[in-house]
């Protein structure tokens, strides 16, 4: 059996995080949360999780700052993140586009699931 794979939600919305978070404990995934870029780096520091989804637009620090900093750290190269937003992708590619995957808001879910299993290499069943 494969391990589980670690994800953590980034996102200053509690509901969003919530929702999340419960959708993807049920498809099988670890969930942690963060409510902003500084918790989100902090945590990922210390959990060292597979996949980070990171909110765009954050408090404190955004997402795609915690990206770039969770890029230059040791771990960086392997850890997959899958930026989000309201805003368009085209938008969120100005400021950065180091990331895995792109997931606009609202979420779709069945994509959403669709991304991760492909991030981290589950078969679909």
């Amino acid at each position: 059996m494969p391990p589980i794979t670690t994800i953590l939600v980034v996102d200053d919305e509690f509901g969003n995080a919530e929702v999340l978070s419960v959708i993807l404990e049920e498809a099988g995934y670890r969930v942690y949360q963060a409510s902003n870029g500084a918790e989100g780096l902090r945590r990922a520091e210390e959990l060292r999780p597979d996949i980070v989804l990171a909110d765009f637009m954050m408090p404190v620090m955004n997402g795609a700052d915690m990206a770039k900093a969770l890029r230059a750290g040791q771990d960086g190269h392997k850890l997959k993140i899958v930026m989000n937003s309201s805003l368009s992708e085209s938008v969120i590619r100005k400021h950065f586009d180091g990331y895995d995957a792109f997931m606009q808001k609202p979420f779709d879910v069945e994509k959403l699931l669709a991304i991760l299993r492909r991030l981290s290499g589950r078969a679909t069943s």
